[in-house]
């Protein structure tokens, strides 16, 4: 039976907590972000898309960096957010929160936004020639059809959340009991000496939690396309 240090388990129960905070902050913005992307018609649109897929090409460091320079404690938002709100993201648990929202967003976005895309438009004029407004239909209608996208993106964002190593070091460090998840934790392991077991025990749990979010989006996705009529 594998046995967990103190030490492990803070990773473990940190990890879990920032990806649990990253993903729920982070959803309402993405339904809206997706929304304005499958629904919106407006110049610069194209690169409103660019910008928000972003981090999936760049480098991770390159994304804790901006993120250090924009919402650091001397940041161009961070001064502004510690001096005046006393926020201070930098070297936080929180600001590994915000790291982690960033890596996951553009792929709980393009989870929403396929699933508002494959809703047939005429339940939505179905619902407005009931009487239904435009903000009515939304919540009544669209957002329901789109619920099985919304949860798969939510589950992709917090696996993604969970394993974020490079720009999460780079924006807060690695400190323990504060920032220390379990990818920063495996990679200290792997750094001292009779370190192996424990890197081996923080990569199994890893894998384990990873191998379970993508079981269940997989399940979720194939009913999503039995509900919008794509497969028998």
């Amino acid at each position: 039976m594998v046995e967990f240090s103190a030490e492990e388990w803070t990773a473990i129960l940190l990890s879990l907590r920032v990806a649990g905070v990253a993903t729920l902050t982070s959803l309402p913005v993405a339904i809206l972000v997706a929304v304005v992307l499958a629904r919106g018609r407006f110049p610069g649109r194209a690169l409103l898309d660019g910008l928000i897929h972003l981090p999936l090409v760049l480098p991770p460091v390159v994304t804790g960096y901006l993120l250090l320079v924009l919402f650091g404690r001397r940041g161009v938002f961070g001064a502004f957010l510690a001096d005046h709100l006393g926020i201070v993201l930098s070297f936080r648990w929180t600001g590994a929160a915000l790291a982690a929202a960033v890596m996951g967003f553009p792929l709980m976005v393009r989870a929403i936004r396929l699933s508002l895309e494959g809703i047939d438009p005429r339940l939505e004029s179905a619902a407005g020639t009931l009487g239904a407004g435009r903000i009515a239909t939304f919540f009544l209608v669209t957002l329901p059809l789109a619920l099985p996208g919304i949860v798969v993106g939510a589950i992709l964002a917090f696996a993604k959340a969970l394993g974020e190593f490079g720009a999460t070091i780079t924006f807060v460090s690695s400190i323990p009991g504060e920032t220390r998840t379990l990818a920063a934790a495996i990679y200290a392991a792997t750094q001292v000496p009779g370190g192996d077991a424990q890197a081996f025990r923080l990569t199994l749990v890893s894998v384990v939690i990873a191998l379970i979010a993508l079981v269940v989006s997989e399940a979720l996705q194939a009913r999503a396309r039995r509900q919008t009529g794509l497969i028998a």
